[in-house]
């Protein structure tokens, strides 16, 4: 079924039209400090336009997020509101909820940008004409959507968003894997405005007070797929037992780096055979309790594991981003964009030589090879 269509069932109480809203707040402009007041005319002034970018995702966190900075990025500099739609979320089995409230405090502006992210998205419409193009079928041709058409949305979004243009679309669907697609900034953006449940949070602060604030940590980040189709990963796991020397030698080097604090090692992976192999050369590595899944039976990001396998998720990315130092295996997952945008010290694969590690130092501005 398609979503965004003028046809979706009204609510039963009248909702108030924009115009409304600036009548009443107009009488409050006297109480309102000047800067408020003007981002919340833009947010009237971006929903009363009739222009949307909706970024629509079900897979990993590191996706969702990626790809939602660069939608964002666009409504930012085309004036649009950005609808977040992660309905169908790969950890969750319920297909009509959206993924966003379940995981992440409501937002409603986001640098000026009006937001829209609650569950309410399944009543909500949006005007066409959409863009890409293949949003303006009817609904039941848009019900099957092919990977070639997926990968042929996300080059027709690329080249809108490099081009710095606008487009005539009322409504533009981000419905692709836009990684590399905006700035580092915007990605920062996001990651500044968009906070876990306090939940999860709560969760993230106790387990950083106990085990991460008396030391030095180096966190690893060992993306295996565990059976699933890994595509660009590939590369990186052509040698299984080589990729895991590789691994252990990153943490090797990374030991050796100068700490303020005793160092340890603290290890995110979605196989539980790599945690067996490495905690067996280094019997200090310490991880988050959380369920894997059996042997080659697919990723973490499963709805077979419900809501708790996204907790443990989430926990793992912002703990990851606290540390300080971060090895990325491989650097092509985007489960550790976020800490490799704000961790000091990062190691990683070269992507054109899988063999050879590189030591990214902000403290100093360097980029060494190791």
């Amino acid at each position: 079924m398609k979503f965004y269509r003028r046809s979706s069932p009204a609510s039963r109480v009248p909702p108030m039209t924009t115009d409304a809203i600036t009548r009443d707040a107009s009488i409050m402009t006297s109480y309102v400090h000047p800067r408020a007041w003007n981002e919340a005319m833009r947010m009237v002034s971006g929903i009363k336009s009739g222009r949307f970018v909706v970024s629509r995702r079900r897979t990993g966190f590191g996706d969702c997020l990626w790809s939602l900075a660069a939608a964002w990025r666009f409504a930012q500099r085309t004036d649009r509101t950005l609808a977040i739609d992660w309905r169908g979320s790969c950890y969750l089995d319920q297909p009509f909820t959206n993924a966003f409230p379940v995981f992440f405090e409501p937002v409603h502006d986001i640098a000026g940008v009006p937001i829209i992210c609650d569950d309410q998205i399944n009543h909500r419409s949006f005007p066409g004409p959409f863009f890409p193009g293949w949003w303006n079928k009817p609904s039941i041709d848009c019900v099957y959507r092919p990977d070639q058409q997926i990968f042929r949305e996300r080059d027709e979004l690329d080249q809108l968003f490099q081009n710095e243009e606008d487009s005539d679309a009322n409504t533009v669907v981000c419905d692709a894997c836009l990684m590399w697609r905006c700035d580092q900034e915007a990605e920062r953006e996001i990651f500044r405005n968009i906070k876990p449940r306090s939940e999860i949070l709560a969760r993230i602060e106790a387990i950083y007070r106990k085990q991460f604030e008396p030391y030095s940590i180096i966190g690893v980040h060992v993306r295996h797929g565990n059976g699933e189709d890994i595509m660009g990963h590939a590369p990186y796991w052509a040698d299984p037992e080589r990729a895991l020397r590789q691994v252990c030698r990153a943490i090797e080097r990374a030991r050796g780096l100068p700490y303020a604090k005793p160092a340890r090692v603290f290890l995110c992976t979605d196989s539980a055979l790599v945690l067996e192999k490495v905690s067996a050369l280094f019997p200090d590595v310490f991880t988050i309790p959380k369920r894997f899944q059996a042997l080659q039976a697919g990723p973490l990001h499963s709805a077979a594991l419900g809501a708790e396998g996204g907790f443990s998720a989430l926990i793992e990315m912002y703990l990851l981003a606290r540390c300080d130092t971060v090895i990325r295996f491989p650097p092509t997952s985007a489960f550790t964009r976020y800490a490799r945008l704000f961790v000091p010290r990062v190691i990683e694969f070269d992507l054109n030589d899988p063999g050879r590690l590189i030591l990214t130092d902000e403290t100093s501005q360097e980029l060494v090879g190791l």
